[in-house]
């Protein structure tokens, strides 16, 4: 029997609503072992009585029971699956030209990738589930036709590893980056491949990589500031974030704070929140750099900080379901959490949640966040308890 049994009879009592009393009352099992459970005093107990208990509960006496590190597999696995076919269209090989009725165009298929954009940028991860597959098998069905082909190929190629780095699935995404980064015809767009490269090994906790990758990079794309043009300058600049993320997170602060004043000084020459040829993944200017100053902030723990930065970054023009502005958010309200405004912080997360219902689910540092507050609460409002649901917090 699970030692964790006390802190998650705890944790799923809270979110069902329900009172200890309420609990002894629903299952048969006294008040007095309840709470002995959940304040540690027994560290187990019978398996018939987690299976009362989690009758009451109305959840598998397993859930009860089980390690964390299950619960967390269990929450990740409708991720998983719902990318399943993602994946097999991108590590599988696809029919050739002759197998099909009607070959792909380089021109459909770019017009079909320019329609699908609006899905990526604002987070429809449930249509892209469907309609990625087939955009990866076409992409690659024309990547051999020429230059042009080559050229949505590598678009492809870029969104679907920028995709599935934000849902998770690193070696896919790694595999989808790398073919990309092939396909590039001219350093601009290959520095906005290797962008989406270093962030994929932040997320796997590949710091030193991710820096030298940033730093090395960001060198060779410098421009020469007289004369830069904007997609120049977005390109420098996210380089320069990386390079300043990486090494924030890898204890190396004077480098943090080299990097970002260096993408700062880029994002004043620009002179305004840009994104060249209208592509969501190279925006860029003063207010993403603001954005990564409070990340920085959070990362280091300084909640003060984050509070009093944030209400200086004007975040109203960038467009409802930005993910720099959503991540932005998150820092906010774990901001809050931290300094013990529980309603501030939940309330925050509801107001992502009404703007991106899908990405939020994918953020293991909402989960984090939500799971300070709930800790921290003996009682849980229903909205909390919806929240929580919605978001994947392990039970």
């Amino acid at each position: 029997m699970s030692a964790h049994i006390g802190k998650r009879l705890r944790d799923i009592r809270k979110r069902r609503g329900m009172s200890q009393r309420e609990l002894a009352k629903g299952s048969g099992v006294s008040l007095s072992l309840i709470r002995k459970l959940e304040q540690g005093e027994r560290a187990d107990t019978r398996l018939e009585t987690a299976r009362q208990l989690a009758v009451a509960l109305e959840v598998p006496t397993t859930q009860l029971v089980a390690e964390e590190a299950a619960d967390r597999e269990r929450a990740a696995g409708v991720t998983v699956d719902q990318w399943g076919g993602v994946r097999q269209a991108l590590l599988a090989p696809g029919p050739s030209d002759d197998d099909l009725d009607e070959p792909p165009t380089v021109d459909g298929l770019r017009a079909a990738v320019e329609s699908a954009q609006p899905l990526f940028s604002g987070d429809k991860l449930a249509e892209l589930s469907s309609i990625l597959p087939p955009l990866i098998r076409d992409a690659a069905a024309v990547a051999e036709s020429g230059p042009e082909g080559r050229a949505v190929h590598m678009r492809v190629m870029q969104l679907t590893g920028w995709l599935l780095t934000q849902t998770r699935q690193f070696e896919a995404a790694e595999v989808a980056l790398g073919r990309s980064l092939d396909a590039s015809s001219d350093c601009l767009q290959a520095a906005v491949t290797v962008s989406t490269q270093c962030w994929l090994l932040l997320r796997c906790g590949k710091l030193s990589a991710a820096r030298e990758l940033a730093v090395r990079w960001a060198d060779e794309a410098e421009p020469r500031m007289s004369r830069a043009t904007p997609a120049e300058l977005s390109a420098w600049g996210w380089l320069l974030l990386r390079a300043s993320a990486a090494s924030i997170r890898d204890n190396r602060p004077g480098e943090a704070a080299d990097a970002l004043r260096l993408a700062h000084s880029a994002a004043v020459a620009l002179g305004r929140e840009f994104a060249p040829d209208n592509d969501f993944l190279r925006a860029f200017g003063p207010v993403t750099v603001a954005l990564k100053r409070t990340e920085n902030a959070m990362v280091v723990d300084r909640p003060d900080l984050v509070l009093k930065l944030a209400p200086q970054i004007p975040t109203n023009g960038m467009r409802p379901t930005s993910n720099n502005r959503n991540r932005h958010l998150l820092d906010v309200a774990n901001a809050h959490a931290r300094s013990r405004r529980y309603g501030e912080a939940v309330e925050i997360l509801q107001s992502i949640r009404a703007r991106a219902p899908q990405w939020l689910p994918n953020q293991r540092y909402a989960q984090d966040i939500l799971g300070l507050v709930v800790a921290k609460r003996r009682t849980l409002t229903p909205e909390m308890r919806s929240l929580a649901d919605a978001i994947g917090l392990p039970l």
